[in-house]
């Protein structure tokens, strides 16, 4: 298959300015408005895979086609399901993508599903897109109330304002124009970061016979090539695998950058440990986290009652537990742990609801544990305070430190060693060697440790020194008070093994995060222990 059909992007619409680049565009929209038929037109592929979905003309799992644009961008088109019985399949095509073709026919006009993904459009943050109007040739007199009511509905949402194309797929009518406005659409999109890291959403794993196993997914930012070590990470495998071959709109290549498609070939992973959901890694970039603090963006509030829903992240779905602090924070637990940053979005759905539940933006993925009465409360009343993108005074405050590339992993904007400290950093914090220390905690650090050196070169005027490790332990020792609910910081020595702050993930990856938590078991068999030595200690004294 070539890589632009003959009868892709029609060659006498008005060409814009040149701007090459690679965009991926997911479709939405209520069955039976001609999603597929509509992307047909356009790159001369049949996005339906499956013969039962040709055979009963409804598309049930995610489709896939692409071409090339008069002014030479290339774009990929992840073509979704619109029954309600395919919300999920939905979620995992609109999901990674970053644009958004919003379809609904003239002759059927604003149904159910057009709701449930405008819904699904807004909790997922996607702010650029198109709306279609489809089958103009069936309801001529229709397309003005249709466009009246489809900004009607929109108003509010992220595509309150996306241009609006009337189509007909059969005759052809409209197709120039919507080339120009895919133009404009994509030309005003946020450019892809190719130096950022990777996470790749896998949507689909299989195996190919001469080849092997082979994942696609959805690339937005970062770059793969063939023959790079990346992380695999997913509902059941975790490990690092080899990168045999790729390829991007149906052509090997040897490197990747966004948007594209992308098709991996990987090497010695058997198709079968694989699902959609699973994720390809820059490997020790991202947390693998399980517990994560959430801002409502839309929706039902939080503390409506339901702590029992399911979560949709990239192609993930994930069953997760809510508690709520308020009406729009909560903490999430998920059933199993993912690979998330600050400012990732997420959708909720109720178990058996084809509805939106909630959108939520997720504040911070290393959040402190909340054992004392009153700490949800508190929690949420931080988190109220909270920027979208994050607050390094408040992780660092609540750490006392923090190594840098911990905070860089957690997503959020850490400035770079090039820029002067003084002007990037917040007041409060400072950086000392690859550490961001709090300056408070830093002042009660350091006087600590000179009335220790001292008192210790008073006991034994002749001694060499103070040891590194009794200076650290009486420097954390001599900090203040972390705020309740928190975790405990400690000052940045040398040699200071931190195993006590680490993540599950990270204390595999050797990275500070979190304290571990003790078990309950292990406390109770604490005490049981203690009371079992002192009925001990009792008979014996009867004895």
């Amino acid at each position: 298959m070539t890589d632009t059909p003959p009868n892709a992007a029609t060659p006498n619409a008005p060409v814009p300015p040149a701007a090459p680049g690679t965009f991926v565009i997911a479709t939405a929209g209520h069955v039976d408005h001609g999603k597929s038929t509509l992307v047909s037109s356009l790159t001369g592929m049949e996005p339906d895979r499956w013969a039962e979905e040709r055979k009963r003309g409804l598309t049930i799992d995610l489709g896939f086609a692409w071409t090339s644009l008069p002014s030479g961008r290339e774009l990929a088109f992840v073509d979704v399901p619109g029954h309600e019985k395919f919300l999920a399949n939905m979620l995992a095509g609109l999901g990674p993508a970053p644009i958004a073709c919003f379809v609904i026919a003239a002759d059927k006009g604003w149904q159910a599903q057009s709701s449930d993904h405008r819904d699904a459009i807004a909790a997922l943050g996607i702010t650029h897109g198109l709306v279609v109007i489809t089958r103009a040739d069936l309801a001529p007199d229709t397309i003005d109330a249709t466009e009246a009511e489809v900004r009607a509905h929109m108003r509010g949402t992220p595509l309150e304002t996306a241009p609006i194309v009337t189509v007909s797929a059969t005759t052809g009518e409209g197709l120039d124009e919507l080339i120009t406005v895919l133009d404009e659409v994509t030309d005003a999109a946020q450019a892809p970061d190719a130096s950022a890291r990777v996470r790749l959403w896998v949507d689909r794993a299989f195996t190919i016979r001469g080849a092997g196993t082979v994942v696609t997914g959805t690339l937005t930012a970062g770059r793969l090539r063939t023959g790079e070590t990346v992380r695999l990470h997913g509902e059941s495998i975790d490990r690092t695998v080899s990168v045999r071959g790729l390829q991007s709109r149906n052509s090997s290549t040897a490197e990747v950058v966004p948007q594209a498609r992308v098709a991996v070939n990987l090497r010695d992973v058997p198709a079968e440990e694989l699902h959609r959901g699973d994720a390809l890694l820059t490997p020790d970039a991202w947390p693998i986290v399980d517990v994560l603090d959430v801002r409502r963006t839309m929706g039902q509030p939080l503390d409506a009652g339901v702590v029992e829903l399911m979560a949709h992240i990239g192609t993930a779905a994930v069953p997760v537990r809510l508690r709520a602090f308020d009406a729009e924070h909560a903490r999430l637990t998920l059933a199993r742990p993912l690979p998330l940053q600050v400012g990732d979005r997420i959708v909720l759905r109720a178990p058996g609801s084809r509805n939106v539940f909630a959108g939520l933006l997720v504040l911070d993925v290393d959040p402190p544990e909340l054992s004392r009465r009153g700490d949800g409360a508190r929690r949420g009343r931080e988190l109220a305070e909270r920027p979208a993108t994050g607050d390094i005074l408040a992780e660092v405050a609540r750490r006392g430190a923090v190594e840098r590339s911990v905070l860089t992993r957690f997503g959020l904007p850490v400035p770079s060693r090039s820029v002067p400290e003084t002007e990037a950093l917040p007041d409060g914090v400072e950086a000392v060697d690859g550490w961001l220390v709090h300056a408070p905690g830093l002042a009660v650090w350091v006087e600590a440790a000179k009335t220790l050196v001292a008192r210790e070169l008073q006991a034994r005027p002749m001694a060499a020194g103070v040891p590194v490790k009794a200076l650290s332990e009486g420097s954390a020792a001599g900090e203040p008070a972390p705020a309740r609910g928190s975790e405990r910081g400690h000052p940045p020595p040398a040699d200071t093994d931190h195993r006590s702050c680490r993540t599950r993930d990270d204390r595999r990856h050797g990275e500070t995060a979190r304290p571990l938590r003790r078990s309950r078991r292990g406390r109770g068999r604490g005490r049981r222990a203690r009371k079992t030595s002192g009925r001990r200690a009792v008979l014996g004294s009867r004895g």
